[in-house]
């Protein structure tokens, strides 16, 4: 057992504090690997029928939307579902021609997916969690793109930090609110105060993440145009020209470019432009992208289940709410890309920060002195390296980085160099270990890769190689645990580290 060591056994010299010359310390926070593709103008989306045209040819991947019904979609007059086939509106029926094929008063979007034969549709159902990095059928990473329409109860804390992972991994977002006090199931939270309090506590990023906020009040009436932009996607899509929206009784949006330069507006309340009295608008964050809507009255097709009062906007000639509502979609999913889990997107390239440890401490947090340029122990390439244990006494040395995988990436290779010499003299017992394991963003064990030790010993620096791809579409902490028990050092050295994906 470590630290069990008999008395007659010679104990190696304790490092000197040469060692300690960088006189580097931890760096105290994990620093998330920039992983995800650089964002440029939204990609113009790919060929479909228009909105009430027939099926083309099926996408070699679907673009996966997963629609919520786990926040009161439902509740009062409410029927915000595609059908009331769930998870899988198919159930329902598979061959769905017309919105009344489905159940739901937004069954009109559904159904004018599937027919291009591009899209696989799935419902969280009610009594469902909002999740991203999990086994389930329904977690976020395995859909490019998620719709709110109008939720009635707030998002957990967990749920939050689900839905921003899911769009700063790649994902997009299609948020409906409605006007104020809409709180159909009389929870105290209405829409606004949903979508609001998503973007200023989430966990991952409160300080206006997407670049704008829904506005408190109610418009009753109006007829909301579009900017005259014939190079945005949403507005010139595949399905359609988009002119305008309706707002019957919904809300806006103040932009604040300021805090996120891409939130855009692309229809305007009357009288209304620039930061103010925007309807429907975009935004990035990190890969991912973002649609709000301020009212969910477009959406309703003016079918669904029994006893709902609904209303036909979908098809209401005052605007042109279909359209934008698909090629919104079409936008979000990155159509262009395919499908693939939170984005379905996958820059090659290499994730890790600082991977031959040369600029120190930075994007690793490491026990102190443990990035070092001590002479002691030579890098494999460059000065600096990482040295865990090798004091000969009762210690403990961690080193680790948290990175974010693409979803779309099919391979992750992990690789790093060692380099163990000791002072031990068995061939049978581990006395020394160093442990490379893979954590989640609570800190719990995922995966043991490998566990070295004295008794790996080698003369020079051995090459080390894992998959990864397993945890593509997850944010994931690399960790590096050397333990070293009572006495005879064990030096484990690592060097020229990368996380390579594709």
């Amino acid at each position: 057992m470590l630290g069990l060591r008999r008395s007659t056994r010679h104990t190696a010299p304790h490092r000197t504090s040469k060692r300690r010359v960088a006189t580097l310390t931890a760096v105290g926070a994990l620093v998330a690997a920039a992983a995800a593709p650089a964002l440029g103008a939204p990609a113009s989306a790919a060929p479909a029928p228009a909105a009430s045209g027939a099926a083309t040819g099926t996408a070699t991947t679907p673009l996966r939307v997963l629609f919520d019904n786990s926040k009161a979609e439902t509740a009062g007059n409410a029927d915000w579902i595609i059908g009331t086939g769930q998870p899988d509106p198919l159930t329902q029926n598979a061959s769905p021609s017309v919105e009344t094929d489905w159940t739901g008063a937004i069954s009109a979007w559904g159904v004018a997916l599937q027919r291009t034969g591009r899209y696989s549709l799935r419902t969280l159902p009610s009594g469902g969690t909002i999740t991203y990095g999990t086994t389930a059928a329904t977690d976020l990473q395995n859909f490019d793109t998620f719709v709110l329409p109008e939720p009635n109860v707030r998002l957990s804390a967990s749920e939050k930090t689900a839905v921003m992972r899911f769009v700063q991994n790649g994902g997009g977002l299609f948020l409906v609110s409605d006007h104020s006090d809409a709180d159909r199931n009389n929870d105290g939270w209405d829409a606004v105060e949903i979508i609001n309090d998503l973007m200023s506590d989430n966990g991952v990023d409160n300080t206006d993440p997407f670049g704008f906020s829904v506005d408190t009040g109610t418009v009753q009436t109006d007829n909301p145009r579009a900017v005259a932009d014939t190079a945005d996607p949403v507005l010139n899509g595949t399905f359609g020209k988009v002119t305008g929206s309706i707002i019957r009784s919904g809300t806006t949006v103040t932009l604040k470019p300021a805090d996120n330069p891409a939130a855009k507006g692309l229809v305007y309340r009357t009288g209304y432009s620039g930061t103010t009295g925007a309807f429907f608008a975009t935004s990035t964050f990190g890969s991912g992208r973002v649609a709000v809507w301020g009212d969910s009255s477009p959406i309703d097709d003016g079918t669904g289940q029994s006893g709902n009062t609904l209303y036909d906007g979908w098809n209401d000639p005052a605007g042109t709410n279909a359209a934008l509502a698909l090629n919104a979609t079409d936008w979000l999913s990155k159509a262009t890309t395919g499908g693939g889990g939170g984005g379905g997107t996958c820059t090659a390239g290499q994730l890790l920060a600082n991977p031959g440890f040369e600029s120190g401490d930075t994007g690793w947090t490491a026990s102190s002195g443990v990035i070092t340029n001590d002479p002691g122990r030579p890098a494999r390439t460059g000065t600096y390296k990482a040295w865990l244990s090798g004091y000969g006494s009762a210690h403990t040395d961690t080193l680790a980085q948290t990175v974010t995988i693409p979803a779309g990436c099919t391979t992750a290779a992990l690789g790093f160099a060692t380099r163990i010499d000791t002072a031990e003299t068995t061939t049978t017992t581990a006395y020394d270990t160093l442990r490379v394991q893979v954590l989640d963003s609570g800190g719990a064990v995922l995966s043991t890769l490998a566990t070295y030790s004295n008794l790996n010993a080698s003369s020079g620096y051995v090459q080390r190689s894992f998959s990864l791809a397993g945890y593509a579409g997850r944010t994931v902490t690399l960790k590096f645990t050397g333990t070293e028990g009572s006495t005879l050092q064990t030096s484990f050295v690592i060097d020229d580290t990368s996380l390579t994906v594709a």
